[in-house]
């Protein structure tokens, strides 16, 4: 699917202390780096973790992140299981961007993704996406496992909006 965007400062917080900054005063440079990739290889395994916990189908999943990007790749069960997993990784605190070099085994319509805004509803999302407030369940059920309640939603996450069914 490509590259995909995310708001950095955002989301869950996966990462260790220093890891969406950089702390030059207290080791060379040489150390700090070995240190960042050491955090990212961690955050990496618990992103990993957090999608086999989260039962998304995936075979050979492996995430590598580099900086504030995450690349993904494996192949997912089908369209919905590969834009669940781009957001698992994207919501995270700390990642700008999700380089998808996933494959699907069962293709589907590609859904729309929305950047959650202050004021933000499912109701007012459904309504703005689908011409529907009562639509508002299909946005939470196409993200669940990742939302457990659909009146918790934050400003600058990412959510995904499925086409309806006919």
């Amino acid at each position: 699917m490509g590259l995909f965007s995310f708001i950095k400062n955002a989301g869950a917080k996966i990462f260790g202390a220093g890891k969406t900054t950089k702390d030059s005063s207290a080791k060379v440079e040489g150390e700090n780096d070995e240190a960042e990739k050491f955090e990212n290889a961690k955050a990496a395994r618990k992103l990993e973790e957090t999608i086999h916990d989260l039962n998304l189908e995936i075979e050979n999943l492996k995430i590598h992140i580099e900086g504030e990007m995450a690349t993904v790749s494996g192949l997912a069960k089908d369209q919905a299981t590969r834009e669940k997993i781009i957001l698992v990784v994207g919501n995270v605190e700390g990642i700008a961007q999700v380089d998808d070099n996933m494959d699907v085994e069962n293709k589907e319509p590609e859904a729309v993704f929305h950047t959650v805004e202050r004021g933000d509803t499912l109701s007012k999302i459904a309504k703005e996406h689908y011409g529907s407030a009562n639509k508002y369940p299909e946005i939470f059920e196409a993200n669940k496992p990742m939302l457990t309640d659909p009146d918790k939603i934050y400003p600058g996450q990412v959510l995904r909006i499925p086409v309806l069914k006919k």
